[in-house]
């Protein structure tokens, strides 16, 4: 009988890609809490010139690749995960993200690669592709994207915490992209 590969989702900013500006997290999720009193989850768009100069700055904080993803290469070349990547990136920042993905070649690594074209609200067109997809796990670092997920579909949703975010309790919970990767073989009870 052959084995079924996992099909595992990654997020690029703060999980494929390293991104030490998102120890600021707890911050920012307290102070929107503070002073933004709507119970549904929106995340913002940025429409003038200057606030999308503002996040293209931001989004050029993510510098160097995560170590793990030599090892999600090693699942995928032994056939035990199939790996996409689904990031939220607003149509705006999709000439940038193309550049990332050319210069780490992650086409060649990745089945398939998706970006927020239609500038959905993030935590809906993750959703939609993990459903699109039939996701069995996807790995994201935005704490109020995991608890949106964890809830919306049959999916593990693994989060890259930050050190701040140490003591939120998920069930799948890791420091970093190299460990979450290494538990998804196990968390899925796949041999």
């Amino acid at each position: 009988m052959k084995k079924q590969m996992v099909k595992v989702g990654f997020d690029f900013d703060g999980v494929l890609l390293y991104n030490p500006v998102r120890i600021f997290r707890p911050f920012v999720a307290v102070i929107k809490r503070l002073f933004i009193k709507k119970r549904a989850l929106v995340f913002y768009y940025p429409h003038s010139a200057f606030e999308k100069f503002f996040w293209r700055l931001f989004h050029k904080s993510s510098i160097f690749v995560s170590p793990g993803v030599e090892d999600i290469k090693q699942l995928i070349k032994q056939k035990k995960i199939k790996a996409y990547i689904i990031t939220a990136r607003y149509n705006f920042l999709g000439e940038e993200f193309k550049q990332w993905i050319k210069k780490n070649k992650f086409e060649d690594i990745f089945s398939e690669i998706y970006f927020n074209s239609k500038d959905e609200q993030p935590h809906l067109f993750k959703e939609r592709m993990i459903k699109k997809l039939g996701l069995q796990v996807f790995v994201e670092d935005n704490f109020d994207i995991v608890k949106y997920l964890r809830y919306k579909n049959t999916a593990i949703v693994m989060w890259i915490y930050n050190i701040f975010d140490r003591g939120i309790y998920h069930r799948y919970k890791y420091p970093d992209l190299k460990r979450a990767v290494n538990a998804i073989l196990h968390e899925t009870k796949t041999p």
